[in-house]
């Protein structure tokens, strides 16, 4: 049976709209753009690729951040030849994906006060909880060594996203 055999009325809809597709292909662009520029750490994946999806995350939605954010970190870990293992790259990816939606879930609450909480929440988790997935690999010594990366990373990429969305977010751009 294909698509021309049934009724307008019974042909269903994507869950996922053209718009929501075109958006999150421009900010997963960014997001390869940003990549290739690295943060020096022991890990070596850590670059400004997650700002598009933190701002994807606060301006369209926190699936589609979480998509952005995923794919930006897969593509910086690609570039340096996952140098933690695809497994582990796959499972910090999911972890970034979830910081996204923490970030727009706090940051969209209310004020400026908000963005600054969501910044600071997100921060920690992406540092401090996400590093705990290398204690297997390397143990407490590669964890202590690549938080302040990591750390570092988040606040930046966090503070663009926070500031470009706090720009824009009366605009016409985002409706």
């Amino acid at each position: 049976m294909s698509l021309s055999d049934h009724a307008p009325d019974q042909v269903k809809k994507s869950p996922v709209s053209a718009r929501q597709l075109a958006i999150m292909a421009i900010f997963i662009a960014l997001s390869a753009v940003g990549s290739l520029i690295k943060i020096p750490s022991p890990l070596g994946s850590i670059g400004l690729d997650s700002a598009p999806g933190y701002f994807a995350a606060l301006a369209f939605g926190g699936w589609i951040g979480f998509v952005v954010i995923a794919v930006g970190h897969l593509l910086s870990a690609a570039i340096v030849g996952f140098p933690l293992t695809l497994p582990v790259h796959i499972a910090v990816a999911l972890g970034m994906g979830v910081c996204a939606v923490v970030f727009r879930w706090l940051g969209r609450r209310g004020g400026p006060v908000w963005l600054v909480v969501a910044v600071v929440v997100a921060a920690l988790l992406n540092s401090f909880a996400l590093g705990l997935i290398v204690l297997p690999i390397g143990g407490w010594g590669m964890y202590v060594a690549s938080v302040p990366s990591l750390l570092v990373a988040a606040v930046v990429n966090l503070v663009i996203a926070a500031i470009a969305y706090y720009a824009v977010r009366n605009s016409k751009l985002l409706n």
